[in-house]
């Protein structure tokens, strides 16, 4: 009996593609699987990326934009007008602001403030009390009118019959600085002049209180300063009670460009 022999079985272009078509099937399977979790990771199966939900949540809540930085406006030294605020310097951060009751009036009151570059104006101290001239205020100050000058003056020297009192401000002490006499009340003067600042009214700055030039000249009168309070009227300066005085000192400091801002209180708010 004769044995025929066996054919290999061919696989025709038909199975031969089924079987690719499965080992692709199988081996991008796992290629597949591994790129969407990786793209995946932390979403909703079957929803968006994690990278885009990220995306999608810096636009804020229910996709509405980012609220807008708020801006905060500086704080302006309060009852100065615009006209009296023009005349402080950019360049001062130190302001003792001295109000008077009224035009004809010789009282006032006095704070010092400070400026904060980003917050503005504040107050660094209480509202002290304080005398000005017997007749009250000018804004065309002369010799012998008995009153105190309206306006900004810059604050640079110092001076007194007593010691320093731990002030930044160049300061010049001697016997010349006395007092004597009495005052419009009949107040003693006496030690009126232990402290002193002198307000850059017609006056050289840089040099000692006791420098009499006069730029704008004799008539328009001169040696107005911040002294100590005798306890009446002023002829013309600001003065202030003792422990005030030596506060005052230790707190101006050149490096703030300190100033003076003095008037009524009506004519401040010009």
């Amino acid at each position: 009996m004769s044995v025929r022999p066996v054919r290999p079985v061919r696989r025709g272009p038909l199975i031969a593609a089924l079987l690719a078509t499965g080992l692709l099937l199988t081996g991008c399977s796992g290629l597949t699987g591994t790129t969407d979790h990786a793209d995946n990771v932390g979403s909703a199966p079957g929803g968006t990326a994690a990278k885009d939900k990220v995306a999608a949540g810096a636009t804020g809540a229910a996709g509405q934009p980012a609220p807008e930085p708020q801006i905060v406006e500086p704080e302006e030294i309060p009852d100065l007008g615009p006209a009296t605020r023009a005349e402080i310097s950019p360049q001062a951060s130190q302001a003792v602001v001295v109000t008077g009751t009224a035009r004809d009036s010789s009282t006032a009151s006095v704070v010092v403030y400070e400026r904060d570059p980003v917050t503005g104006w504040h107050a660094v101290s209480d509202v002290w009390p304080a005398h000005n001239a017997v007749r009250g205020w000018t804004d065309d100050h002369f010799q012998g009118d008995l009153r105190s000058p309206i306006g900004v003056f810059d604050l640079t020297d110092a001076g007194g019959k007593l010691p320093a009192p731990g002030t930044k401000l160049p300061y010049d002490r001697g016997s010349a600085f006395e007092a004597s006499g009495d005052g419009f009340e009949g107040e003693a003067l006496a030690g009126s002049f232990d402290y002193v600042v002198a307000i850059n009214y017609n006056r050289l700055p840089g040099t000692t209180p006791l420098d009499w030039t006069r730029p704008l000249g004799e008539n328009k009168g001169g040696g107005i300063w911040l002294h100590v309070d005798h306890g009446g009227p002023t002829q013309g300066c600001v003065s202030l009670p003792r422990r005030r005085m030596k506060e005052l000192l230790r707190m101006l400091d050149p490096a703030k460009r300190p100033v003076v801002v003095m008037g009524d209180a009506d004519s401040l708010t010009d």
